[in-house]
């Protein structure tokens, strides 16, 4: 079981711990944002056009 430590100790170390961190700029994040929904949009745009694929060859071998 885990030593049980006070409130206060746990903040100091919650801190010190985030003060580690290499925090990324308002540049990369923002850079990153739109990489990731230029990303979202290449896949939706593949899933909507391999949908449309699979729907039109189901319904050539249905005949509908």
């Amino acid at each position: 079981m885990a030593a049980k430590i006070n409130p206060f100790t746990f903040i100091q170390q919650v801190r010190a711990e985030t003060s580690k961190v290499t925090w990324p700029t308002r540049r990369e994040t923002v850079i990153t944002t739109i990489m990731v929904f230029i990303m979202v949009v290449i896949a939706a745009l593949f899933f909507f056009a391999l949908d449309q694929l699979l729907g039109w060859g189901i319904g050539l071998i249905l005949g509908n």
